[in-house]
């Protein structure tokens, strides 16, 4: 089973930046994609960013320019560099991973629990 520890949330101001990690550890085989969901009150839980193990990565359009999406494979372990934030990107993130343990054949998607992201002033 895997276990995530994912950190970087916080508050901060409109503008400010943080940056989030999850990283993964436990009996993983391999991690195929990772991203970045984030979730508010009321709301399902959206995409931001992904990137495939290849690094091909793909961003929600209302963070485009400002997020990036990165991994460190030896580390299993996926970042989002948040930028220029604003209060609608305030939200609950949520990382999950496309992870295949030993023996298995097929790979299956997990969750990390979340961390709090606050932009306001």
């Amino acid at each position: 089973q895997a276990q995530f520890v994912e950190s970087g949330g916080g508050l901060v101001q409109p503008g400010g930046s943080l940056r989030l990690s999850c990283a993964a550890s436990g009996s993983i085989f391999s991690i195929y994609a990772m991203g970045w969901y984030r979730q508010t009150p009321g709301k399902q839980r959206e995409l931001v960013a992904s990137i495939t193990s290849g690094g091909s990565t793909n961003y929600a359009d209302s963070v485009k320019c400002r997020f990036t999406i990165s991994r460190d494979n030896a580390k299993n372990t996926v970042y989002l560099q948040m930028n220029n934030l604003k209060p609608d990107d305030t939200a609950v993130y949520y990382c999950k991973m496309r992870i295949t343990f030993p023996g298995e054949l097929r790979p299956a998607d997990y969750w990390g629990q979340g961390t709090q992201v606050t932009v306001s002033s």
